[in-house]
């Protein structure tokens, strides 16, 4: 191109532009309704993938009308990890037989309940025929349902329509584990699940596994704000932990110690935003904790979780913080026939579980200055069992039983919390 040529490009360039701007200048509606136009479309494209997909009020009328099958709530019940594979181990209990146990008795208390339909995934050994040939034959349509969830999450994020938000380390699951999860969810998706409850027991990173942690107490996992579940799960999930809280330790983790935990990526709650059932992931303490070191009362404590678990439901759909019947814990009423003191073998019991409950119930345990994560319901006789047999004593002007459980404070306990 010549000289000349290139001076009448620049200028038709020069043209071009001033055009451009003069048209901007005087029409900055079309302009900004055609940017708009865009912004919208990927607005509504977020709506579509984002849209709640459980209210609280549709769940409550459903609920209030569960006369039928047809209206239940349909609950999901989901004990963590695999059949016979995975989970936290401490001193020879197995985090992934422990949660079936929960599991189990909280299917029990909401199927006495007219209100819920119950769905639970697996038991110790094998996987519900309903999940085993799902898995078999669907396991091609759920690797594609993955793919295209992370796809359109990851689009959400790159045009800045979602945050990402970072939360709790969690350890990556197998892939297959991962895509099992994946297809637990998607059958609740197909299956109108209402509610899925993921039952774990928490651990944590140290050198020598063989000695407890350092942090204990309990928390519930919620999907993140930004998900369709996220709201709905969130409010249910403080019900629950509002009745967990009552006689449970909330974790002293400083990433759990709101209690209910907001998380944008355990998959169990809705990773990439697949879940549309109120989902949450309880972890009920950490595995290393004295209360779940003993047949003893362990089977006690576990039946106990699982009743204000479901409390904690309940309270949610009646919208009220207290419910019908004499005590809020299974462990009482109880009748004490024997003394309790602290013994050099001071193995646990459950006279000395009950007991703890009652000081729980009655305001004493535990004492002041420490928290249920420093005074656990153990089982055993400590100094914060000590400690709170004597304010109940002091309370009750009971004299002469310093230290222990007597004639007399035993006749006391039996009047407030016997049976």
């Amino acid at each position: 191109m010549n000289k000349i040529g290139i001076i009448f490009s620049v200028i038709a360039g020069l043209l071009v532009i001033i055009s451009g701007v003069f048209f901007i200048k005087n029409n900055p509606i079309i302009v900004t309704y055609v940017s708009d136009s865009f912004h919208d479309a990927s607005e509504n494209i977020a709506a579509v993938f984002f849209k709640e997909s459980i209210t609280v009020a549709e769940l409550n009328q459903k609920y209030k009308k569960a006369n039928t099958t047809r209206n239940k709530v349909n609950v999901l019940v989901v004990p963590g990890h695999e059949p016979n594979f995975g989970g936290a181990e401490f001193a020879g209990m197995k985090e992934r037989d422990m949660v079936v146990t929960l599991s189990n008795y909280l299917v029990e208390f909401l199927n006495n309940n007219k209100h819920y339909n119950t769905t639970i995934t697996r038991s110790a050994d094998d996987w519900n025929p309903i999940f085993s040939n799902y898995f078999a034959t669907e396991w091609p349509n759920i690797i594609d349902f993955v793919d295209k969830q992370k796809a359109e999450m990851k689009k959400m994020i790159d045009v800045g329509l979602v945050s990402s938000v970072s939360g709790a380390y969690h350890k990556d699951a197998k892939p297959d584990v991962a895509l099992r999860l994946y297809g637990i969810n998607k059958w609740a998706n197909e299956n109108n699940i209402d509610i899925s409850i993921h039952v774990h027991f928490n651990d944590y990173p140290r050198k020598n596994v063989s000695l407890p942690g350092k942090y204990s107490g309990l928390n519930i996992y919620v999907p993140e704000r930004q998900y369709s579940n996220g709201t709905t799960t969130k409010v249910i999930a403080t019900s629950v932990l509002n009745r967990l809280a009552k006689y449970n330790a909330i974790s002293n983790l400083v990433t759990e110690s709101a209690g209910v935990v907001e998380d944008q990526d355990l998959i169990a709650i809705g990773s990439n935003n697949h879940s549309d059932a109120a989902s949450m992931l309880i972890e009920y303490g950490y595995i290393y904790e004295p209360q779940f070191q003993d047949p003893a009362i362990l089977d006690a404590i576990m039946k106990d979780l699982a009743y204000q678990t479901y409390l904690g439901l309940e309270d949610f759909f009646w919208q009220q913080t207290t419910f019908p019947g004499a005590y809020d814990t299974l462990t009482l009423p109880y009748t004490w026939q024997q003394n309790i003191a602290k013994t050099k073998s001071n193995l646990p019991s459950k006279d000395v579980f009950a007991l703890q409950s009652a000081l729980m119930a009655s305001g004493e345990y535990p004492v002041p200055s420490k928290t249920k994560n420093d005074c656990p319901r153990s089982g055993v006789v400590g100094p914060c069992t000590v400690g709170a047999i004597g304010a109940f004593q002091e309370k009750y002007d009971i004299k002469g039983e310093t230290g222990y459980v007597g004639i007399k404070t035993r006749e006391v306990l039996n009047t407030l919390f016997g049976s």
